[in-house]
């Protein structure tokens, strides 16, 4: 913290020369972590909040594994040895296997990609003349049995999710959704038509954008609509049709910081203001 190196030269003198130091750390975790520069080892007592105390070991720069936390309430403890482990291997994953798909779907113009992770031994087999009417054709398939595995977890999701923050990724959703593998019978409806079931399975899939959020929408906004009423027009003479569209035009959308920026010369005589 003291050192010359910049990794961990992030603590400053106050004006005084002085070192402010575990601000914002309770007494009780900070006389518990000082235990360590005497003995090496910080003997956590019972009631001590293990993600406080791993915070305070981040900040204080002292490494957080089993070699050096001995504490009664190993389910606090393993969790927070998990999500070390699971943030640094889906960073690999993210590397290895989703990088590559995200940057085809970019080279193809796309801004977001939507990944249906299957295991190794899945398999897509679709009818070419009756394919699943979900939209499914859009997803980008990964088999990784490990993925798959990685993904069961719900804590391991949300350390996902955080890693993919890390990254600048936006609108991401991960979870649980049930995929079309393969056609599983067809059934005959009236009228000739047929119409495919599918089996499906529950696979985990990843959704991300690599663009800002949309913002609100400044052009003129010409809306088709369909005209829910003809009377006037029949009244008029004009023999419409019922599946005509009738175009109904919109005056434009105005942001509210447009109208407060705007001179009064722009502005409508009921906007003035008193």
């Amino acid at each position: 913290m003291f050192g010359p190196g910049r990794e961990y030269n992030f603590t400053r003198p106050n004006e005084k020369g002085e070192y402010e130091l575990a601000e914002g750390i309770s007494s009780t975790v900070f006389r518990t972590v000082l235990d360590y520069y005497k003995t090496g080892i910080i003997n956590c007592p019972d009631g001590i909040s293990i993600p406080d105390l791993r915070d305070t070991c981040d900040y204080l720069c002292i490494n957080f594994d089993f070699n050096t936390i001995k504490c009664q309430d190993l389910s606090a403890l393993l969790h927070e040895l998990s999500n070390d482990g699971a943030h640094k291997q889906f960073d690999h994953y993210l590397e290895e296997l989703i990088l590559p798909i995200m940057v085809g779907s970019a080279r193809k113009g796309e801004r977001e990609c939507h990944i249906v992770v299957l295991t190794d031994e899945d398999t897509v087999d679709w009818d070419e003349d009756h394919p699943p009417p979900m939209g499914e054709e859009y997803s980008q398939i990964l088999y990784s049995s490990k993925l798959y595995r990685f993904f069961k977890y719900i804590e391991n999701r949300d350390v996902a999710k955080t890693v993919l923050k890390e990254h600048g990724l936006k609108n991401i959703r991960i979870g649980i959704e049930g995929y079309p593998t393969c056609k599983e019978k067809v059934k005959s409806r009236p009228g000739g038509r047929s119409e495919v079931i599918y089996n499906y399975v529950q696979r985990p899939f990843i959704q991300m954008s690599w663009e800002k959020e949309e913002g609100k929408s400044r052009h003129v906004d010409f809306q088709c609509v369909r005209s829910k009423s003809l009377t006037n027009l029949v009244a008029m003479g004009e023999d419409v049709s019922e599946d005509q569209e009738a175009v109904m035009i919109h005056p434009p959308q105005v942001d509210e910081l447009d109208r407060l920026n705007a001179p009064f010369s722009q502005m409508a005589t009921n906007e003035l203001p008193d």
